[in-house]
């Protein structure tokens, strides 16, 4: 059965790559869903700013769905975010999340409340089979955000490719190569799925202590 879906979406590889699975088994986005830091005008954990969102959105030809949070209330302003892609029609709420029990006991929680079914396309898959996959299916992943205690700021703006996979390996052995606990967070800025091409360019770093990222504009 084809469905109609509203995504999640970090901009980063995970949640891109279950969108790409969701668009190839056919069914249809109708909406991407991004919570945003209401104090810092980006979004959450990748830190995304609103007009980078807007020009992802019209290149892959989805509208954005945004959940405007201070923090606090992320749990409250995330259902309330779930029930309006209820009411859009919405059939299922997709999700990128790997293998962490938490993060999917959280998201089917939201999910419950909004009375919307949760669907977990890469969950249980090898997290460095993901990572292979986002290359292969010829997607730029590049990396915005590194945890300073994890990785070096060298890895700010570059793309993941097998190469930069075999460093992590071989250099940062500690560090899951997927970065499913923070080490890193990417931006998707090319691949399949984007309608058009998206213009953009990669900018100054800054270091916030715990965590560096690389503005992308």
């Amino acid at each position: 059965m084809k469905m109609k879906f509203v995504l999640s979406y970090s901009f980063g590889k995970d949640s891109t790559l279950s969108l790409h699975k969701m668009i190839e088994q056919g069914h249809t986005p109708i909406g991407l869903l991004v919570m945003v830091n209401e104090n810092l005008k980006r979004s959450f954990f990748h830190g995304v700013d609103y007009d980078l969102m807007q020009k992802i959105s019209t290149c892959l030809d989805i509208p954005l769905l945004i959940g405007k949070s201070d923090g606090q209330d992320y749990n409250v302003v995330m259902e309330n975010q779930l029930r309006i892609a209820n009411d859009m029609g919405a059939e299922v709420i997709v999700f990128g999340d790997i293998d962490i029990s938490d993060h999917k006991t959280w998201c089917e929680e939201r999910c419950e409340i909004a009375d919307v079914k949760a669907v977990f396309p890469l969950w249980q898959k090898p997290r460095e089979e993901i990572v292979n996959e986002v290359i292969e299916c010829g997607y730029n992943a590049i990396i915005k955000t590194i945890n300073n205690e994890k990785l070096d700021k060298s890895f700010l703006g570059r793309t993941i490719t097998p190469e930069l996979i075999g460093e992590l390996k071989a250099d940062y052995p500690e560090v899951d190569v997927c970065g499913e606990y923070g080490e890193y967070h990417t931006l998707v800025v090319d691949g399949p799925i984007f309608k058009t091409k998206l213009e953009y360019e990669i900018k100054e770093q800054y270091d916030f202590g715990v965590t560096s990222v690389v503005d992308i504009a």
